[in-house]
């Protein structure tokens, strides 16, 4: 998916391994995004790191819109 998106001129803005929930978390995020798997039932709530890695890219991606927009 990301191929047409860069044909387009679309930036992609992920998670770095710099983030240490990245390497601790068991159960979503990845360097592409911060990512949740709910189960079949719903069952799974969102964990702290998944929160916390949501937040991070978050941040980075203001980041890198407030650094385009200058």
């Amino acid at each position: 998916m990301m191929l047409p998106l860069l044909h387009h001129g679309m930036l992609i803005v992920g998670i770095p391994y710099t983030e240490p929930d990245l390497n601790a978390t068991r159960s979503g995020g990845t360097p592409y995004g911060a990512t949740h798997v709910s189960g079949t039932a719903n069952d799974r709530p969102v964990t702290e790191e998944e929160t916390r890695l949501a937040f991070a890219l978050g941040k980075r991606l203001a980041s890198v819109a407030k650094k385009l927009a200058a």
